[in-house]
């Protein structure tokens, strides 16, 4: 197969049936999806199986036992799942636009990861989203969102579908290009080679640091953010902790300074 996407959950079935459908109505369907679940319950297992005809390829479902926010731990699991050697990272708030894998596979080169970006959406716009707005698309139109509550902004210019135009602005955006963990492709290969995600983090820039060792081991990363599209539901964030998110940062300060490419405590242990 084309893909692995990788979708990261914490008991949140309202808002990953959403991202399902959206995967259920893409114009590329050559991909499989391996859902990287932190410990939820019961429901986002029987979530799972409802969706499991929808697709080309069976859902892997890759859960751990619930020890809080072990994020990097489980990514690391479902990345040894993956049959594919292009893999696809998004979070289970991101609905996907029906061209988002065809965009992600049309740019994908060897020596590169794809950096995307999503628009945010508040409370009311999140749950208010329907089954039927996204089997027709109509959440990723600019009308739609402006008539249900968005303020009029440059930021809607994310949504655009003229090629030309998402070009341009993927060029000229001052953002960088990093790896984000709700919407970046990569190959398989390349997070081999770095050990992948590294388990002594928790929330707070985890997927930034994977990006940085990337950048140490020589592998580029080019701009996808109007290319790649997808809506991020707005949820609440419990498990954010300042002493963890400045130990986060410790751990990315120093391995940029001394060029560091493998970590320990990845997918292999040391």
């Amino acid at each position: 197969m084309k893909l692995s996407i990788i979708i990261t959950t914490y008991n949140s079935e309202e808002w990953l049936q959403k991202v399902l459908l959206g995967y259920s109505f893409q114009t590329e369907n050559d991909f499989e999806i391996v859902i990287a679940d932190d410990g939820s319950n019961e429901k986002t297992k029987n979530l799972i199986l409802e969706f499991q005809d929808k697709f080309n390829y069976p859902i892997v479902h890759v859960w751990q036992k619930d020890e809080g926010f072990q994020k990097c731990r489980i990514l690391n699991k479902a990345i040894l799942k993956a049959k594919s050697n292009y893999l696809l990272f998004t979070d289970g708030d991101c609905i996907p636009r029906n061209d988002f894998l065809e965009a992600h596979l049309k740019h994908k080169e060897e020596g590169y990861f794809l950096s995307g970006g999503y628009f945010k959406l508040p409370m009311h716009i999140s749950e208010k989203i329907s089954l039927k707005n996204i089997q027709n698309q109509e959440c990723f139109s600019v009308s739609w969102l402006i008539k249900n509550g968005i303020s009029k902004s440059f930021k809607l210019s994310k949504l655009t579908r003229v090629k030309l135009f998402a070009a341009f602005m993927n060029w000229v955006t001052p953002t960088k290009r990093t790896f984000n963990g709700h919407n970046t492709s990569c190959f398989k290969h390349d997070l081999l080679s770095v050990n992948g995600f590294n388990e002594d983090m928790q929330y707070g820039g985890l997927d930034r640091e994977l990006g940085e060792r990337l950048f140490n081991y020589g592998i580029l990363s080019k701009q996808l953010r109007y290319h790649a599209v997808c809506l991020h539901l707005e949820h609440e964030r419990k498990y954010a902790d300042k002493s963890k998110i400045l130990n986060n940062l410790a751990i990315r300060n120093f391995n940029k300074k001394n060029n560091i490419t493998w970590i320990s405590n990845g997918i292999k242990k040391e």
